[in-house]
């Protein structure tokens, strides 16, 4: 026998077509919405309303979609900034397997680089540093730093914004390095890059592009 749908179901299932997210995160909230609204329910019996009526008091009192939603949908967003934080920081973290000397063909040998891929070398060091701190930054941010609301208000799109940004740079940079080698790299070599440059970091940027449409939300 199906089981009849309460007022507080009716309400749990709105909200949940309103939220976007990563999953885990999205379960937890909607399943404290419905301790909240279960002890709201029992206290309202507890006054003497029958059942039925203690849940769309319950309801009533959490409040309607369009006031809850958008703070629902800002924890979403921040679980989701972190996700792409925490996947740009190991990305970059495994950047030293590709470029290690002597390991692959274009690290291998005597030769001096040529001044192209010295210039690509430097920048994308510098440019790591500094993407491997925001990473680092932005992780702390969507964990201690929520409890200020100007980082609140501003942390999902600019992480999604400065992962987009760094993915595209770095990767960028790690093909023309691989392609300006003094070795011919070949397929082999762009294979390496493929997987450890290339390919986390346009996960990295699935992930920072979730999060912006979030932020936008």
């Amino acid at each position: 026998m199906s089981r009849t749908s309460t007022p507080v179901d009716d309400y749990l299932a709105a909200l949940r077509r309103e939220l976007r997210g990563p999953r885990r995160r999205k379960a937890d909230l909607l399943a404290e919405a419905r301790d909240h609204l279960t002890d709201a329910t029992e206290a309202f019996e507890a006054d003497g309303h029958e059942r039925n009526d203690a849940e769309r008091a319950a309801v009533a009192d959490f409040g309607e979609l369009p006031d809850v939603v958008p703070g629902y949908r800002a924890e979403l967003a921040i679980s989701q900034s972190r996700r792409t934080a925490m996947m740009l920081l190991f990305a970059l973290m495994i950047q030293p397997i590709v470029w290690q000397s002597g390991v692959w063909i274009w690290t291998q040998g005597p030769e001096s680089p040529s001044a192209l891929n010295a210039v690509l070398q430097t920048v994308v060091r510098a440019i790591g540093s500094v993407v491997i701190g925001g990473a680092v930054l932005a992780v702390l941010a969507t964990g201690i730093g929520v409890r200020y609301a100007v980082v609140r208000e501003h942390l999902s799109r600019v992480t999604a914004l400065f992962a987009l940004a760094g993915s595209a740079l770095v990767a960028g940079i790690g093909v023309l390095m691989a392609a300006t080698s003094n070795h011919a790299p070949g397929v082999p070599a762009f294979g390496v890059v493929g997987t450890f440059v290339v390919l986390p970091l346009a996960f990295v940027s699935v992930q920072a592009a979730r999060g912006l449409r979030l932020a936008r939300a």
